[in-house]
């Protein structure tokens, strides 16, 4: 009997229920810590420099042939599978085989980047320290043996010379200076020439517009068409430069020998970089990879998406989630403000309060089709007509671009906002309201100056909340602005600087590309997973940040609450 008034006593203490709280959060972090590793352990480890080895192997018609490449994955196969794939295996009995995924490359030369060979099938395996693994910039990696560097087809190393890995690197290294500066020329000056003499065109199609004439009007045409002159002697600058570039570029080339004894000549034009894997030792690697990684940060993408780096997408999603900040917190702040603080509690009220609920439950792609119809049809083309009659019959903002998502995002998280305020400002006590009115404030000064700050944390909770469900989403964002590969960033030096008009990559909708859209699925794989583990500690950052401001302003206003 004492047993169970025990047992009884202790359920009514609650404490079975903390237990099983307590439980219930460890469960979720070790699993949250959990699917964090996986995807760290499958993205970060791409950017490792596996060795590359050199092996005969026996195919599946009983050919002898070279394989040269590195493994990527293994995994054991069922026998019976693979006879009936049609491989001739002994009867050793056996009941699976290992089976590996081996990169190849050299797609412009096989057709493929990747092949499946078999463990057993695979002899005399080395790993020689002459293997050169060169990126490019399309047709993916090349594997094979240096043959000779060329400069305009005079030979200037070969096979037989020692440097001649150290000559393979200088003329990268000038290739890649090469590129980078004709790039910064077409993006940086050849865009701002191309800007400026759009506005050109615009203001000549405006003042065509209002009726003026080279006759009635002499000296508005006279000064674009000086500015016309000016921005066209900057381009042939600018063009007879690029041309130099572009020679220069062309200019070194290698002659490579792959694993099937052909050799290949490559323009070094394309190449990104060149390495050997099996002369790297520990810190040779430690190198690589943080070089790998810093470009995967950092960098373009290329090849469809499945090489080179992410920036844009970094960039486009960060932006919209600031301009989403920007548009959702006033309008949300002012919305719960007016519930809270002016309406009459009464049905109308409830009613509201329940409308904004319900609008956290409807699915997200139903507000990018009314972002579509609503923002960029209505809305965007009524702009166009009022302010950009002269850009006719092109779109300004009649067209999906950063401006729209983050609208359609902002009103996505607007009722999370409100909610969170609402609770904010409903925490606050109400003696705190009659004390600043009984001191001579008034109704305004009493909101600003106490009431919204007080309620701060519940504001950033919102906010909060709002980020890390906006920073995800994808659905929405198809219709409204984002696209697989965004030729420039929505920020520039091009007046207005910030081009809110502009389509803009997104991480999740890069992960949903490169995972399910990408002609070269075996690629993109551990970019997929380097992706989201990047979008996921983004998010926790950004909600980090917030946090830690919202810990700040309760500790400062937890005082005035008592």
């Amino acid at each position: 009997m004492s047993e169970k008034i025990t047992v009884k006593t202790w359920f009514e203490s609650g404490s079975p229920w903390v237990w099983l709280n307590a439980g219930g959060v460890a469960v979720s972090v070790i699993l949250v810590i959990g699917l964090i590793g996986l995807i760290a352990s499958r993205g970060l480890g791409h950017f490792w420099p596996a060795p590359v080895f050199e092996a005969s192997y026996t195919n599946q018609l009983g050919q002898q042939e070279t394989l040269i490449g590195e493994i990527r994955g293994s995994e054991p196969v069922k026998t019976q599978r693979l006879r009936e794939a049609g491989f001739d295996l002994p009867d050793e009995g056996k009941d699976s085989y290992i089976r590996h995924q081996v990169k190849t490359g050299n797609r412009d030369v096989v057709g493929l980047d990747f092949r499946f060979a078999l463990e057993k099938e695979v002899a005399d395996r080395t790993y020689p320290e002459d293997i050169v693994v060169l990126e490019r910039t399309e047709w993916g990696n090349f594997y094979g043996y240096l043959v000779e560097v060329r400069e305009n087809g005079k030979v200037v190393a070969t096979e037989n010379d020692a440097n001649r890995f150290d000559v393979l690197e200088e003329r990268i290294a000038r290739v890649r200076e090469l590129r980078h500066e004709s790039k910064e020329i077409e993006k940086v000056d050849i865009g701002a020439i191309n800007h400026g003499i759009e506005r050109i065109r615009l203001k000549t199609r405006g003042l065509e517009l209002d009726g003026k004439t080279p006759e009635n009007a002499p000296q508005a045409y006279a000064q674009l068409a000086e500015k016309r002159a000016e921005l066209d002697a900057d381009y042939k600058v600018l063009e007879e430069r690029l041309v130099e570039l572009y020679h220069q570029l062309n200019r070194d080339s290698v002659l490579m020998r792959v694993m099937d004894g052909q050799v290949r000549e490559i323009q070094l034009s394309k190449a990104v970089v060149a390495f050997r894997p099996n002369a790297y030792g520990f810190f040779g690697k430690i190198g690589h990879y943080f070089e790998k990684l810093w470009e995967f940060v950092a960098d373009e993408p290329r090849e469809a998406n499945t090489e080179g780096g992410i920036f844009p997408a970094i960039f486009g999603t960060i932006m919209m989630v600031l301009v989403m900040t920007v548009l959702v917190t006033p309008f949300g702040v002012v919305a719960a403000l007016y519930l809270r603080e002016y309406a009459t509690q009464g049905t109308v009220t409830k009613l509201i309060r329940v409308a904004v609920n319900n609008l956290a439950g409807v699915p997200s792609i139903v507000y990018g089709v009314f972002g579509l119809g609503f923002f960029v049809y209505f809305l965007g083309g009524s702009i166009d007509a009022l302010f950009f009659p002269e850009a006719a019959p092109a779109p300004v903002f009649g067209t999906p671009g950063l401006m729209w998502a983050s609208l359609t995002l902002a009103l996505l998280t607007l009722p999370v906002v409100i909610v969170s305020t609402e609770e904010g400002l409903a925490r606050i006590p109400r003696a705190v309201r009659e004390g600043s009115l009984a001191l001579g404030a008034t109704k305004i000064e009493t909101l600003m100056r106490v009431v919204i700050p007080m309620a701060s944390p519940g504001i950033m909770t919102g906010l909060i909340l709002a980020v890390a469900r906006a920073a995800g989403e994808v659905a929405p964002l198809m219709l409204v602005g984002v696209v697989k590969l965004a030729p420039s960033l929505p920020l520039d030096g091009n007046y207005p600087f910030l081009h809110l008009d502009r389509k803009f990559m997104h991480l999740g909708f890069h992960i949903y590309d490169v995972g399910f859209q990408s002609p070269n699925v075996e690629a993109a794989r551990p970019l997929v997973y380097a992706t989201a583990l990047l979008l996921v500690l983004l998010i926790i950052g950004l909600n980090l940040a917030a946090v830690s401001i919202r810990n700040r302003l309760r500790e400062k206003y937890r005082a005035m609450e008592h």
